[in-house]
């Protein structure tokens, strides 16, 4: 194990917040093996790699001798967490809620090494509770204190509601770090809440209170937003190889230093923005797929783009009737279609006129073309995107 003054370097590393670094590296210094703890909800059956930057210091955690402590909210999905959110989330059946726990699982230890990994489901202690115990939890904590939640306190100024259940949330996040003794929690930025909540109640127990490790939230493919399904700029672990490759190749070169820093843990290396983004592309195909799939992304896609060989490749495919008729609706339809990306009229416009857009390998730059599409054609959206219209 490095010294505790070495560890502490290296886990700040791509870090958003620690409260406080001067309690970790106390805590570092008994030379214990520390919990590590992060809080999942299983309330989908696959992850994207925003969530994978959290699992990525994990793993840190884990290589320099401690221990995680990996949480399956099992019982908290059943609420869902409403950090972050502008509305109340809708409630999933336990059973719906242990069927993507099983999915998370496989996919969260291609990251993590599950012999420094324990695992446990929150519901092993939250289900035996009865409600007078459940009565005396809450009041450890205030509604003032509820209310000081920015996501609580801009629903209601907007008039929307805030549901009692999602109160509760912060409280049941807080005593699972008193149930597996947390020496740190980790999570998103937007955790900040909850993990504070967490320590209220470990020093209230008598125990020493958990340090607050704090990850910054990925910007998905948009560049600007963070990484969600809702906002359909998302790259998910469990997507096809190819897939997976190309959307990682449409990443801007501004995002790739944030990329290399929190998915791979390691500087931007030097060298062309082009090559340092294939092999982003094929590390992270490689991992969560095998290193032969990476390889072959990596060649369909210097075949697709680099070459310019559009014709003989694997496009995915548009149907002709989706198209509409003018150029803009095309390549709206056929990011919505070929790639499952939002793409305003706007946008596609600029793509348009900026001469992103290729027909028949000839730029399309008047946005009121109205292209005689046929089935085979290739459909070229911007400098890493393709269809073939079917």
């Amino acid at each position: 194990m490095q010294s505790p003054e070495a560890q502490l370097e290296i886990l700040k590393r791509g870090s958003a917040q620690i409260l406080s670094e001067a309690e970790l590296l106390k805590k570092l210094r008994t030379g214990k093996p520390l919990n590590i703890k992060l809080g999942v909800d299983p309330t989908a059956p696959d992850i994207h790699l925003g969530f994978t930057v959290c699992l990525q210091k994990l793993r840190q955690f884990q290589d320099l001798g401690h221990q995680a402590i990996l949480i399956i909210g099992d019982f908290t999905a059943m609420i869902g967490d409403p950090s972050g959110r502008s509305k109340t989330r809708p409630q999933l059946s336990h059973d719906t809620i242990m069927e993507n726990a099983r999915s998370f699982q496989q996919q969260a230890f291609k990251i993590l090494d599950p012999t420094r990994t324990r695992t446990v489901f929150n519901g092993e202690w939250f289900e035996v509770m009865n409600f007078e115990q459940i009565i005396r939890l809450n009041s450890r904590v205030t509604l003032q204190q509820m209310l000081h939640r920015e996501d609580f306190r801009s629903r209601i100024e907007r008039g929307d509601s805030v549901r009692l259940h999602e109160i509760q949330y912060p409280i049941i996040q807080g005593w699972d770090s008193v149930m597996v003794k947390a020496d740190v929690e980790m999570g998103g930025t937007d955790q900040l809440f909850n993990i504070l909540v967490g320590r209220d109640l470990q020093r209230e127990e008598g125990m020493p209170e958990q340090v607050v490790f704090l990850m910054p939230l990925l910007e998905g493919l948009d560049g600007v937003q963070k990484m969600s399904k809702s906002l359909n700029n998302y790259v998910g672990v469990t997507e096809a190889p190819s897939e997976m490759f190309g959307k990682l190749m449409s990443i801007s070169d501004a995002l790739m230093a944030r990329y290399y820093l929190l998915l791979l843990g390691e500087e931007l290396p030097a060298g062309h923005p082009m090559d340092a983004k294939k092999e982003l592309a094929r590390r992270l195909v490689a991992r969560y797929h095998s290193e032969a799939d990476a390889q072959a992304a990596l060649a369909e896609f210097n075949t697709r783009f680099s070459k310019r060989d559009l014709e003989s490749a694997e496009l995915p495919l548009v149907p002709l009737g989706s198209l509409g008729t003018d150029i803009v609706s095309a390549v709206v339809a056929s990011y919505a279609t070929g790639f499952q990306l939002t793409k305003s009229r706007g946008d596609a416009r600029r793509l348009v006129e900026q001469g992103s857009v290729q027909w028949r390998s000839e730029k399309m730059t008047d946005p009121k073309a109205t292209p005689a599409f046929a089935a085979g054609d290739v459909l070229r959206l911007d400098k890493t995107r393709a269809v073939r219209l079917s």
